[in-house]
């Protein structure tokens, strides 16, 4: 999925490309209204992240000019403006979500996971079915979810999409450089510490054990499987 960051600050703007890069969106970064409303009608983003106070259009203006073109896109705005006033505007734009600075890293994540739900349930057929089963765990992708004996757990679009390609190639030994390109984007640049740190914190989130798995099998000096 890909998210549009509308930000006129620097360090926000890339703190918040990292962040949610880390959780599997890519990202299109806007110093500015004029840009951000350029990249949006080229690149037509999945969701948008809008700051208030920009140069060039400001989010507001961004907002109508959006909501003209799609109703549906998920927007969020991201401000220093805190007023009760500010919010409720934003809102009555049709906005999905309002986010307030200073803001912590697992609140943008938590709302922007709310917000993909939303998304990816709006795109399924109503009788539409996309869960599998991976051993004795349910897998809800539309949900960004498992589920095991009636707990829920909740994950990344990383983790989802690590998670299918596993349960596609049931006993097939996935490589290093296939979860990469499958998972992270043949532009990035590999590090099989990247990749092991992950795989080491969803064993944590699916497994029942995660020093003996059950879902996702190290094949050292190879990759990794799922067998089935």
């Amino acid at each position: 999925m890909k998210i549009l960051i509308a930000e006129d600050d620097l360090n926000i703007r890339l703190g918040l490309a990292e962040l949610l890069e880390a959780e599997g969106y890519s990202c299109l970064e806007a110093a500015d209204g004029d840009q951000a409303w350029a990249l949006f009608e080229q690149h037509r983003p999945d969701l948008v992240l809008l700051d208030i106070m920009m140069p060039g259009q400001d989010g507001y203006s961004l907002c109508r000019r959006i909501r003209q073109q799609d109703q549906q896109l998920p927007v969020i705005f991201i401000s220093a403006k805190s007023e009760e006033i500010d919010q409720v505007l934003g809102l009555e734009l049709g906005a999905d979500d309002y986010i307030k600075k200073p803001f912590g890293s697992r609140e943008v994540v938590a709302r922007i996971r709310a917000v993909t739900r939303r998304c990816l349930a709006r795109r399924m057929l109503p009788a539409e079915d996309d869960s599998f089963q991976m051993a004795d765990l349910r897998v809800l992708p539309a949900q960004l979810r498992a589920e095991r004996n009636g707990s829920r757990i909740d994950l990344s679009l990383r983790d989802m999409q690590i998670l299918q390609l596993l349960h596609r190639n049931p006993g097939r030994v996935l490589s290093r450089d296939e979860l990469f390109d499958e998972c992270w984007g043949r532009h990035y640049l590999p590090s099989s510490r990247t990749l092991d740190q992950h795989i080491s914190k969803l064993r944590k989130a699916v497994e029942l054990d995660p020093r003996t798995p059950a879902i996702i099998v190290t094949v050292h000096g190879v990759g990794y499987r799922y067998d089935g």
